[in-house]
C-alpha cells in the first residue's frame, strides 16, 4: 500500500485535524492519532533502547592501537559512552521528527560501531579521536551526496520489486536479531551447526520463559487487534523478568560462556539509583584529519569509503522497509519526504562521530513502532524525548532485557514478511536478485550485504539476458561500488602493498 505525501491541513472523513501538533505532523492526514503516535514512539524506543547499553560494550571496551580507551583513559569509561550514545540518539531522532517528519529512530549503528572498534581503532598508529574523525568525514561525504541529489536519485533508480525484497529481507533480519538476542537460537558451544535451538538444542532457563511468554502475549494481542499490542507485550515480559530475577536470582550470561541460561546483555534488577548525572566529556574529542598521517591516505580513504557504502545503503533499506510497513511510500515505492529523511540521517553520522558515539543511523527497529501505529514524525519526537530521559536515567533503560524486547522484533518480522507476495517470482531476472537480497540479510547478519548482492545480481542478469539498456545508469555506478565494497580487503592489501 502506498500513499501520496499528505497535506498537513487536510481532513479525514470530513473531520478537521485537531490542533497545531496534528497539523504540523499531518497526524490525521496519515490516518493516525496523537495517542497512536505517542504509543508507537515509545514502542520504537523500547525496541532500540538496548543500544544505550550495547554501544558502550562495543566501542567502550576496545583500546586503540596505543592501548587507550575511548575518552583517553587506561580503563573503559562505559557511563560516559552511554551518555553520549543516548544524547546523540535523542537529538537526531527529535530532528528526524521535526524535519524528516517520518517515524524513524536514529542511534549508533550496529555493525558500523563494531567495524570502527575492531577494524579501525586498532590499526597501527590509530587513536580513538582519529577513528571518530573518519566517522565525521563519512557523514560529511554522505551529506554532500544528499545535497547534490545523488542519494535520492539512487533510491529512485532501484526497481520497485527490489525495494520490496529489501523490506522482506529486513523483516527476516529483524526476526533473526530478535531470536538471537533472546537466546532462543544461538551458536552452539564447540561449533557444529551455525545456530541451534536454545542451549544444547533444547530450551532452557527462565529468560527463555520470559521471551516465550512475551511472544505469545504479543501474538495473541495482535491477532485480537488490540491497540498497543507490542508495547503491552514488552511491558508484560519486563514485569515477568523482574519477578523471575527477584525470585530465582538468574543473573546474566558471562563473557566466558558460563551461566548460558542467564539473561543476555542486562539483568532486570531495580537499580540502586534511578538517575545519574551524565558525563559528556566525550563531546568533541575528534581529530578530523589525523588518521591520514597516522595510517596513510590510502587506508584512511578506504575506511571512509567502507563506512559510506554501509551507511548509505543500510539507511536506504531501513527507510523503504519502515515506509512499506506503514503505508508511507509513494507510487514508485519511495518513502514520503525522502530528501528530508536522508538529510537528517547524514547529519546523524556527523553528530555521532563528533560526539565519539560512532556513526548514528536510522534504526530498522523503528518498524516496531510503525507496526504499533506510528505514521508521522511525532512518534520520532516521542522516541527522542525518551532517549533524552535516558541520558540521565540509563539505569532505568537497563531494566528491559533482550528477552523482553525481542518478541516485538519477531512479530514485526512477520508483518514485514507479508510483502513477499509483491515480488514476481515467475520472472527469474527479478526473482533471483530479490531472493538473494532477502536471504543474505539474515544469513550474513548485514542489511548492506543483502542489498549489494541483490543489486549486483540484478545488473549481471540484465546483461546476460540482453537487457542492459533497461538498467538505470546509476545502478551501474552502485554495482561497481558494491563490487569494490565486497573486495575491499584484497584491494586494501594490494594498494597498501603497492604504496
Amino acid at each position: 500500500m502506498s500513499r501520496t505525501d499528505p497535506d498537513p491541513h487536510a481532513t479525514t472523513d470530513g473531520v478537521p485535524p485537531g490542533g497545531r501538533v496534528d497539523r504540523f505532523f499531518g497526524v490525521t492526514a496519515r490516518g493516525s492519532t496523537i495517542g497512536r503516535e505517542v504509543r508507537g514512539g515509545l514502542v520504537t524506543f523500547v525496541a532500540m533502547a538496548y543500544i544505550v547499553v550495547l554501544n558502550p560494550l562495543i566501542i567502550g571496551t576496545v583500546p586503540d592501537s596505543t592501548g587507550t580507551y575511548l575518552g583517553g583513559g587506561d580503563a573503559p569509561d562505559l557511563p560516559a559512552v552511554a551518555a553520549v550514545t543516548a544524547l546523540v540518539a535523542a537529538v537526531m531522532t527529535i530532528l528526524m521528527g521535526l524535519v524528516g517528519r517520518f517515524p524513524l529512530g536514529l542511534a549508533a549503528g550496529l555493525g558500523l560501531n563494531a567495524f570502527i572498534a575492531y577494524g579501525v581503532a586498532s590499526l597501527p598508529g590509530m587513536t580513538w579521536p582519529m577513528a571518530m574523525g573518519l566517522v565525521v568525514l563519512e557523514g560529511l561525504v554522505i551529506l554532500v551526496l544528499v545535497l547534490t541529489g545523488f542519494r535520492r536519485a539512487v533510491l529512485r533508480a532501484v526497481p520497485r520489486q527490489l525495494k520490496t525484497a529489501i523490506s522482506v529481507g529486513i523483516g527476516l533480519f529483524l526476526t533473526l536479531v530478535g531470536l538471537v538476542n533472546a537466546g532462543f537460537v544461538r551458536a552452539p558451544v564447540g561449533g557444529g551447526t551455525p545456530l541451534e535451538l536454545g542451549v544444547g538444542g533444547s530450551l532452557r532457563g527462565w529468560p527463555t520463559v520470559v521471551f516465550v511468554v512475551g511472544l505469545l502475549v504479543t501474538v495473541v494481542l495482535v491477532v485480537r487487534g488490540v491497540r498497543g499490542a507490542l508495547l503491552i507485550g514488552v511491558v508484560v515480559a519486563t514485569a515477568l523478568a523482574l519477578v523471575v530475577q527477584a525470585v530465582f536470582d538468574v543473573g546474566g550470561q558471562a563473557p566466558d560462556g558460563s551461566n548460558p541460561t542467564g539473561f543476555g546483555l542486562t539483568v532486570p534488577e531495580a537499580p540502586a539509583a534511578w538517575l545519574a548525572w551524565p558525563d559528556l566529556g566525550l563531546l568533541g574529542q575528534v581529530s578530523l584529519v589525523g588518521a591520514f598521517a597516522a595510517v596513510g591516505a590510502v587506508t584512511a580513504v578506504l575506511v571512509v569509503f567502507t563506512l559510506v557504502v554501509a551507511d548509505f545503503f543500510d539507511t536506504m533499506g531501513t527507510m523503504v522497509a519502515v515506509g512499506a510497513e506503514g503505508g508511507l511510500l509513494d507510487e514508485e515505492g519511495n518513502p514520503l519526504g525522502s530528501q528530508r529523511i536522508l538529510l537528517v540521517d547524514s547529519l546523524a553520522a556527523v553528530a555521532g562521530g563528533a560526539a565519539s558515539a560512532s556513526s548514528a543511523t536510522s534504526f530498522v527497529e523503528s518498524a516496531a513502532g510503525v507496526g504499533d501505529g506510528a505514521r508521522t514524525g511525532l512518534a520520532s519526537v516521542v522516541t527522542g524525548a525518551a532517549f533524552l530521559v535516558a541520558v540521565v536515567a540509563s539505569p532505568l533503560v537497563s531494566l528491559v532485557p533482550y528477552e523482553a524486547a525481542s518478541p516485538a522484533l519477531v512479530v514485526v518480522g512477520f508483518l514485514m514478511m507479508s510483502q513477499v507476495t509483491g515480488i514476481r517470482w515467475d520472472d527469474p531476472g527479478v526473482a533471483l536478485p530479490a531472493f538473494l537480497t532477502i536471504v543474505l540479510m539474515p544469513f550474513s547478519y548485514s542489511i548492506t550485504v543483502g542489498i549489494g548482492a541483490g543489486f549486483l545480481t540484478y545488473v549481471l542478469l540484465a546483461v546476460a539476458r540482453g537487457r542492459a539498456r533497461e538498467v538505470h545508469p546509476l545502478l551501474w555506478v552502485v554495482a561497481a561500488a558494491f563490487l569494490l565494497y565486497f573486495t575491499i580487503g584484497p584491494v586494501q592489501d594490494w594498494l597498501t602493498g603497492a604504496a
